[in-house]
């Protein structure tokens, strides 16, 4: 029988989750050395010594199929790591497994079955070989209609990817939307996006920049209204410049190509993860005390 003092007692030998302990003891009827060694042979109590580490290098990907396309990160602790093959490997299996799926979470998709275990095996056992944390962070699968047409660009090897879904059925188009946004960051893609309360933040911002300044009060308003509309210039991709001819908007671009955006998804690695910051001698002391 396994009790739950021999799976408490075999996670704190080996740092390994409680269900997996479980497993590893059922595996090996109650020993506990061998299910030890289980763990160590699945990787698994190796990945779990590397669980608080920060993991915010990695790659994004892409993959269209027909109607259907997905974007995914996977995150890994160095950029080194990321242009390894084995690491560009287990994205490419990722995406090809998303793309006949029809997860909507990442707790979902990490249950999907590959060619070597569920998604979230694979990653347990490619963090054991690789050597470093790796962390399957997200995805989108999206489909679109016959009369629309995918988008996608990737830049920098990975490190930012771009998927636009437009109305109309032009490629060249679809591409240069993602490829805008890869370069100039929009946060949403028309004025009419931008939620409420950030307008109205902005708005306050503007006016006390503007009284500060000096501006006479009958100025204030105008002041107001030509910095706001700077600022969706900014964030806003149908306003922005059009990055291959800075004469006109991206707007303009799509008016005279008879295209609109109805989605644009970018995944820039790392985006939002507070990197953890050592100096060298702290790093190696911390390597000495974990050995």
């Amino acid at each position: 029988m396994i009790t739950a003092s021999l799976v408490k007692e075999l996670r704190e030998k080996t740092g390994a989750g409680m269900l997996d302990c479980k497993k590893a003891l059922e595996a090996t009827e109650g020993n506990l050395e061998a299910a030890i060694d289980w763990l160590r042979e699945k990787g698994i109590s190796k990945a779990a010594k590397k669980a608080d580490r920060i993991a915010a290098e990695g790659l994004a990907g892409i993959l269209v199929n027909g109607n259907d396309a997905v974007i995914v990160e996977i995150n890994s602790e160095t950029d080194f790591v990321a242009k390894n093959e084995e690491f560009k490997g287990l994205l490419s299996t990722v995406l090809e497994t998303l793309i006949k799926s029809d997860a909507k979470t990442v707790e979902e998709a990490g249950k999907l079955q590959t060619s070597e275990g569920t998604i979230d095996e694979l990653l347990i056992s490619k963090t054991a070989t690789i050597g470093e944390k790796l962390s399957f962070r997200r995805f989108t699968k999206v489909t679109k209609k016959d009369n629309q047409t995918f988008g996608s660009y990737i830049h920098m090897g990975g490190r930012i990817a771009v998927l636009s879904i437009i109305n109309g059925e032009n490629e060249e188009v679809a591409k240069d939307v993602s490829m805008q946004a890869a370069a100039m960051r929009p946060k949403y893609v028309k004025r009419s996006d931008v939620p409420a309360d950030v307008v109205e933040h902005e708005k306050s911002v503007i006016k006390e920049q503007a009284i500060n300044e000096g501006i006479a009060e009958n100025r204030i308003d105008g002041a107001v209204t030509g910095r706001l509309n700077k600022f969706f210039k900014e964030i806003c991709l149908e306003e922005q410049l059009f990055i291959k001819d800075d004469k006109k908007p991206v707007s303009k671009y799509l008016e005279e190509n008879n295209c609109s955006i109805e989605d644009v998804i970018r995944y820039e690695v790392g985006e939002g993860i507070e990197k953890k910051e050592e100096d060298f001698a702290t790093e190696v002391m911390n390597q000495i005390n974990n050995k």
